[in-house]
């Protein structure tokens, strides 16, 4: 069990190692700067959704034939429309979502992106649970290797995560440490659902394909609503195109070197 809680760990520490940017850095990161970590964070959550749970979710149902892509199939749906229900029944703020005028206002705006990096957390923490709890059931389809990759891949774009909400706290009035531990908060949410996925998840092992695909449908919605259109927004979006790439090519190589 220590391999499961130091796994589902992982990424809550890549949130708290990039809230703590805000006791280095001095002013608000620069757009490009954001951008370039948006693109990177994008990348590696497409990467860990096709290899990490897509791909095990089909790999999983082979004894279906030519069917096997149904439960994948099922599962990637209910994952967006999961997503997009919060979106419509929870209010926050999209993560490229221009500044209000006023310090008040701007100070209101940083509460309220916590809160929907928050909210997105959700679905990461249940991803590497589940497939945690794939590893524990004695998955064929799930190594320690490939979970320790999708762990470290989330920790990797949860550091752009926790220095974007950090940063911006602090430049609209909050001190270095409480801007540190809200951003750290954000990310809290992870091994907490991840943990509860495990429980749950062990319980329901022939659903595993569609709590891996349900997953990858939650992470990828995150990323074609929030990060890919502030990656891309206003002029030089090429440096978003380019740390996307870098995010996903290195996610891959993790993969499939630990797996």
């Amino acid at each position: 069990m220590s391999t499961v809680f130091w796994g589902l760990m992982i990424p809550f520490f890549g949130t708290a190692a990039g809230a703590a940017c805000v006791f280095f850095l001095k002013k608000d990161m620069k757009i490009g700067v954001q951008r370039a970590l948006t693109g990177f964070a994008a990348g590696v959550m497409v990467a860990a959704s096709i290899w990490s749970l897509i791909v095990p979710a089909i790999e999983q149902s082979s004894d279906k034939g030519q069917w096997a892509f149904m439960p994948a199939f099922i599962g990637f749906w209910c994952g967006i429309l999961f997503l997009l229900l919060l979106d419509e029944v929870i209010p926050h703020l999209h993560v490229g979502a221009d500044k209000a005028e006023g310090p008040k206002s701007r100070l209101n705006r940083a509460i309220m992106l916590v809160l929907a990096v928050t909210l997105h957390n959700i679905p990461e923490g249940m991803a590497v649970g589940v497939v945690y709890a794939g590893l524990v059931s004695g998955s064929a389809h799930i190594t320690a290797g490939g979970a320790l990759a999708l762990a470290l891949g989330i920790a990797i774009q949860n550091f752009p995560e926790g220095a974007i909400i950090s940063m911006p706290l602090f430049a609209e009035g909050k001190s270095k440490p409480k801007s540190f531990w809200l951003g750290v908060l954000s990310g809290a949410v992870e091994p907490v659902f991840g943990f509860l996925t495990v429980l749950v998840a062990s319980l329901v092992v022939p659903a595993m394909p569609y709590l891996l695909s349900f997953a990858a449908g939650a992470m990828l919605y995150v990323v074609v609503e929030e990060l890919i259109p502030e990656m891309s927004a206003g002029e030089h979006s090429n440096v978003g195109v380019i740390a996307f790439a870098v995010g996903f090519s290195l996610m891959m190589a993790l993969d499939v070197a630990l797996g």
